[in-house]
């Protein structure tokens, strides 16, 4: 049994008429998976205004925990409000970082456990774990570099300031912008290199 962290990605593809029950929906999945021992975190974006295609993300403790979640009643009953809605889904698993390396999915797959299965026998290798902290370091470097210059230009007695209280806003503040955009881009710039195999 996988003892690491798992995180589950999940592309979905949700009926554009139908937004505002699609976006209660997922919260209430959000909601419903919190209570279970060993959640860590999840989230959920849109691919655009106008799009019907949805990212979800959610991370457990180990792959016990994940298992309890995903073959809970509460799940079951879920997953089956949206069955009015939700067209397909494609869903990943990846421990560690290395699902922040996938390539985005772009086709789309019938929601059954068989097809999820099949997208995930269908995934490619992770980059090497020296790739993966050498694009993580191209994104976090620059990022981290101009924040500081700015924050401490601007932002009377920052120097001042603990390490503790500086470390804390500077991590809340600079994760989303990792997440949602240095790390997203700088992995496209080096697509090819970190998977050459899948070109």
């Amino acid at each position: 049994m996988n003892s690491e962290p798992i995180t589950v990605s999940i592309r979905r593809e949700v009926d554009p008429e139908r937004i505002s029950e699609a976006t209660a929906w997922v919260q209430t999945g959000v909601n419903l998976a919190a209570k279970y021992p060993g959640f860590l975190g999840s989230g959920w974006v849109r691919a655009g205004e106008g799009s019907q295609v949805w990212h979800m993300l959610y991370r457990f403790a180990n792959e016990e925990t994940l298992d309890a979640w995903e073959r809970s009643a509460e799940r079951t009953w879920w997953l089956s409000m949206g069955e009015g809605f939700v067209r397909s889904e494609r869903s990943r698993r990846r421990t560690g970082i290395e699902g922040w390396f996938d390539d985005p999915a772009t086709g789309s797959v019938p929601v059954t456990d068989a097809a999820a299965s099949a997208a995930l026998e269908e995934l490619p290798p992770a980059p090497p774990r020296w790739k993966q902290a050498v694009t993580i370091w191209l994104g976090f470097f620059p990022v981290n570099l101009v924040f500081t210059l700015l924050v401490t230009a601007f932002v009377p007695g920052w120097n001042e300031l603990e390490v503790v209280w500086k470390v804390l806003v500077t991590t809340l503040l600079l994760t989303p912008v990792m997440t949602f955009w240095a790390l997203p881009f700088v992995t496209r710039m080096l697509r090819r290199w970190l998977a050459p195999a899948a070109r």
